[in-house]
């Protein structure tokens, strides 16, 4: 077997910086990004979609690519996100093959199973990928699983291990997600009260290592246990639960974005009214890795370090919304 040797795409990023630097005490490792960032393994400063990556990765012998880059906050080009989560991912994995490399592993979302009103109460990986064609993040995470569904049938040879991970929270969480949180009140609108599943961003990395070093395959859920309803993340975070009519809110966020001072369009508010909840009994059973923190007690964490606010996770409502699941940890 070949000393593994990783590339990972998005290094310089939130996720990538902190993989990276675990990863290269054990094996070597090198990063490619956009931007330049300080880090204790090599850096290339290379767009995804560039024809040199698979130069690059024969360079290195690269056995193992972590591809992580990806645009995750909304905009107003959406050629620009298409190409950067689309094509940009179509030339890793062209490149993969061009390099002989062995193992990918991919970070989708649960966003790929899409915001829809009908979703099951917990979703499972057998479930159906829908995405949102109106939201972006959402769409081009289900036509890149689509993508790599194509390739595991033309090119066995690369195995693929797929995390789709749900809301990341940590110490230094500063994303759309710490955002919904961060101001003085909760919302909720039209009172759906839809649950947020929250996973650790320690959890996120540890289990990306964890799939690495075996090369894994296969395709998980990446949460905590349980979730929490905004009513139950107001509570613990003492903060008042506004539920504003959902035609209000689509009336202010249309004005806005039509008028350019906002990037969020009135459609992308499913966001909020639909969440996909994440069961991730595969996870642990299948793939063997244990989160070590639930839901709540990662929102707990995240709330005192990078909010400020004291939540004890004890106290932490965790919701189990399926009667057959209420006995155990899911």
């Amino acid at each position: 077997m070949r000393e593994q040797r990783v590339l990972i795409t998005g290094a310089a990023g939130y996720v990538g910086g902190q993989l990276g630097s675990l990863l290269s005490g054990q094996m070597p490792v090198v990063g490619v990004d956009i931007q330049h960032k300080d880090t204790p393994f090599p850096l290339f400063v290379m767009d995804i979609c560039d024809d040199a990556l698979v130069e690059l990765m024969r360079a290195e012998r690269i056995t193992h690519v972590v591809h992580l880059a990806s645009v995750v906050s909304p905009g107003r080009d959406r050629a620009r996100e298409y190409r950067i989560d689309v094509e940009g991912t179509r030339n890793v994995l062209d490149a993969c093959i061009a390099a002989g490399v062995e193992h990918l592993t991919l970070t989708s979302s649960g966003a790929a199973y899409g915001y829809h009103a009908d979703n099951p109460a917990w979703l499972d990986e057998q479930d159906s990928l829908r995405g949102n064609p109106e939201f972006a993040y959402s769409d081009h995470k289900r036509r890149v699983e689509e993508m790599l569904a194509d390739y595991r049938v033309k090119y066995p040879q690369l195995q693929q291990l797929i995390f789709r991970p749900c809301s990341i929270v940590g110490a230094t969480t500063n994303s759309k997600i710490s955002d919904l949180f961060a101001g003085s009140s909760i919302l909720d609108p039209g009172g759906y009260n839809s649950p947020f599943v929250f996973v650790w961003d320690q959890d996120v990395i540890g289990a990306i290592e964890f799939g690495v070093k075996r090369s894994a395959s296969g395709i998980y859920n990446l949460a905590g246990d349980g979730a929490l309803t905004p009513a139950e993340i107001a509570r613990l975070l003492g903060k008042p639960l506004r539920r504003p009519p959902v035609w209000l809110l689509k009336a202010l966020l249309g004005l806005s974005y039509y008028l350019g001072l906002g990037n969020v369009h009135p459609a992308q508010l499913m966001f909020l009214q639909y969440r996909p909840v994440l069961l991730n009994t595969r996870l642990k059973t299948e793939l063997g890795y244990q989160p070590q923190k639930t839901s709540a007690e990662a929102f707990a964490y995240f709330a005192r370090e990078a909010l400020s606010i004291s939540v004890d996770a004890d106290t932490a409502q965790v919701t189990l919304a399926e009667p057959a699941l209420a006995g155990g940890q899911h």
